[in-house]
C-alpha cells in the first residue's frame, strides 16, 4: 500500500537569473573616407563573461557626412555578421537615402522600430538624436537598386546574437560609399553585451515548499 506524506519546508527554492551588462568603449574621433569601401575598422574584446548573451547594443556617435551613404556593420566572435546601417533611407522612390548629416543613436536588439525607415514620415522628420532603434539587418549589396531594399530580409540585426557565448574579437566596420556627400567623423562607438550566467538550479526565497514523499507499508494479517 502506497501511503502520502505532505510536508511543509520554508523557504522555498525557485530559479533565477541575473543580467549583467558589460560595455566596451572606443572613441576613435576619425574621419570616414567619403566615397571609399575601404571604411574605418575598430575591434572590441571581450573576456571574461559568464554565460550567454541575452542582448547586444551599439551605441553610435557620427557627425557630419550624408546618412544615406553610410554603411555599418558587426561581427561577433563567431563570425555571426549583422548589418547595422545600410544606407538608409534607400528606398525605390529614393536611392540616394536620407540627406541629413550625422546620428547619435542606440542600435538594440530588442527594439522594434527599424533605423533604415526613421525618417519615413517625410522629408523634415528627422528625430535621431538620442534615439534607440532596430538596427538595419538589411546583408545586401549596398549599391542595390532601391526596390531590392524594400523587399528585403531585415533579419540580419542584433537579435541575432541571443544566446551565443560573448568572450573573444568582435569587429565594428563602417564606410561611406557615395562621394560628394561631406566627411563624416566617427566620434564614439560603445558595445554593450548583456549576459546571463548559466542558470543555477535552485536559489532561496521566501515562501512554502511541498515536498511529496511516498513510501510502500505492508501490512501482515494475522490469524
Amino acid at each position: 500500500m502506497l501511503i502520502a506524506v505532505v510536508l511543509a519546508a520554508t523557504p522555498s527554492l525557485v530559479s533565477a537569473q541575473v543580467i549583467t551588462t558589460n560595455n566596451y568603449s572606443l572613441s576613435p574621433n576619425a574621419g570616414i573616407p567619403d566615397g571609399s569601401p575601404v571604411g574605418l575598422l575598430e575591434q572590441f574584446t571581450a573576456t571574461g563573461l559568464a554565460g550567454s548573451i541575452t542582448n547586444v547594443t551599439v551605441h553610435l556617435d557620427i557627425t557630419g557626412g550624408f546618412n544615406g551613404d553610410l554603411y555599418a556593420y558587426l561581427v561577433n566572435p563567431q563570425g555571426q555578421l549583422t548589418v547595422l546601417l545600410n544606407r538608409v533611407g534607400v528606398t525605390a522612390s529614393n536611392q540616394f537615402g536620407y540627406n541629413d548629416s550625422g546620428m547619435n543613436i542606440t542600435l538594440d536588439g530588442l527594439a522594434a522600430n527599424n533605423i533604415h525607415t526613421y525618417a519615413s514620415g517625410g522629408p523634415g522628420s528627422y528625430s535621431l538624436s538620442g534615439t534607440t532603434w532596430a538596427a538595419d539587418g538589411r546583408n545586401i549589396d549596398p549599391q542595390a537598386a532601391g526596390t531590392v531594399f524594400d523587399s528585403a530580409s531585415t533579419a540580419a540585426n542584433l537579435s541575432l546574437y541571443q544566446n551565443t557565448a560573448p568572450n573573444g574579437v568582435w569587429t565594428f566596420f563602417i564606410a561611406d560609399l557615395s562621394g560628394g556627400g561631406g566627411n563624416a567623423t566617427l566620434n564614439n562607438v560603445v558595445l554593450s553585451i548583456m549576459t546571463v550566467p548559466e542558470p543555477q538550479t535552485w536559489v532561496m526565497l521566501g515562501g512554502g515548499l511541498a515536498v511529496l514523499f511516498l513510501y510502500r507499508r505492508r501490512y501482515k494479517c494475522g490469524s
